[in-house]
């Protein structure tokens, strides 16, 4: 979700990184394996080599069992994004883990998200927001964070229903817009599990040069969830201005930006109320794919008018791009048959009272204008949120 930040907001507070009076010696750097792991053949791209954009000059350098500033000693990889990789480090100066995030160089999306958090910080309440730092040894961004556990979607997939119980898609959903504050506890990676695994199992890696190209650790499985935590602000925007380009994942991306239209902070809104759907129900509530599976602008704004019936025409008005499935009078052309689906139809995990308030609260969200679209603050006291 673009996320888009307006002052006031409770964020995180930085981690120190001023010595006090009595603050203990820096924990002595443990020694990891550099041997017997399985090496990868170099011919064959891993992990962020897959993207269609990587250079190797481009992403940090970073080397499992070596100390960053001499302060972040790396043990295992956690992952990888578009513009960035995710390292587990023990801080050895506050003996705690942490992740440390190295932007691509010259990444624009590190410096908006470097940007965001140096706003969020700068507001100074409450815990645990990232930490913008620089490398003296390379000139890639970074940021430090507290480690988290499984993304919401991680966990989806791992239950076999692939579906969340309606009490957690409701817990989950009051921290989400939470919008007034951004970092809540996480649930936190088994950190010192990862440690020993890449003492006694180092990661399988490839060498190129000298380059060395990790495989991530995956999370395992656990009984443990702490609560969701909003993060990953490289697409965020501060202020309530409008703004205008493509934005969200394709299946998420709101009526508003598939008809290249301006949009504001109101695109998260949407997005919870399509997340929403997608966490509690079997499949997406939208595909936006046609028969080839090929994305689709058109199948994308069928499928909304199936479900929210046709767009305002003052909206249409304002779109030149909306010709092209519009006419005049803003009827839709019918270049792709509407399908023939309600979210009543669509919905099926509750039934009387509980199902009309799930989906009078979807409804909320789900409006072709954005100022229809209910606020953060006015969703989390919907009857059906606050129902045990």
């Amino acid at each position: 979700m673009a996320s888009i930040f307006r002052p006031p907001y409770r964020v995180s507070r930085q981690f120190s990184t001023q010595r006090t009076l009595f603050q203990r010696p820096a924990s002595p750097v443990r020694e990891l394996s550099q041997s017997n792991f399985t090496l990868l053949d170099s011919t064959e791209k891993l992990e962020e080599e897959t993207l269609s954009w990587y250079s190797p000059d481009s992403f940090c350098p970073v080397r499992i069992g070596e100390v960053f500033q001499s302060r972040y000693h790396q043990i295992d990889k956690l992952g990888y994004g578009g513009y960035s990789t995710v390292w587990l480090c023990r801080d050895l100066q506050q003996h705690a883990y942490v992740a440390l995030k190295a932007f691509e160089c010259n990444s624009t999306e590190g410096q908006s998200e470097t940007e965001i958090y140096h706003h969020l910080n700068s507001l100074n309440i409450v815990d645990h927001a990232g930490l913008p730092i620089t490398s003296p040894e390379c000139s890639f961004g970074c940021l430090v964070h507290p480690p988290f556990g499984v993304s919401l979607y991680d966990f989806h997939t791992q239950l076999r229903a692939k579906v969340f119980p309606e009490r957690i898609v409701k817990l989950a959903l009051v921290h989400v817009l939470a919008l007034d504050f951004l970092h809540i506890e996480a649930g936190i990676v088994h950190t010192a599990n990862f440690e020993e695994e890449e003492k006694s199992s180092p990661s399988p890696r490839k060498i190129v040069g000298d380059r060395v190209i990790y495989a991530s650790r995956k999370l395992k499985e656990t009984k443990q969830n702490g609560r969701p935590t909003l993060c990953d602000f490289g697409q965020a925007r501060r202020g309530s201005n409008t703004y205008c380009g493509d934005i969200q994942p394709y299946i998420y991306r709101t009526p508003e930006v598939l008809l290249q239209m301006p949009w504001n902070e109101k695109v998260d809104i949407w997005n919870v109320g399509v997340l929403t759907w997608d966490l509690f129900q079997q499949g997406h509530l939208l595909y936006a794919r046609d028969s080839d599976k090929k994305s689709s602008d058109a199948h994308h704004l069928a499928e909304m008018i199936a479900i929210m019936g046709p767009p305002p025409k003052e909206m249409l008005r304002n779109s030149v791009y909306a010709t092209e499935f519009f006419d005049g009078e803003g009827d839709w052309k019918g270049a792709i048959e509407i399908p023939s689906r309600t979210l009543e139809k669509l919905e099926g995990n509750l039934e009387g009272e509980p199902q009309r308030l799930f989906l009078q609260f979807v409804r909320k969200m789900l409006r072709w204008k954005l100022e229809a679209r209910g606020s953060a603050r006015k969703l989390l006291d919907d009857p059906w949120l606050r129902t045990p």
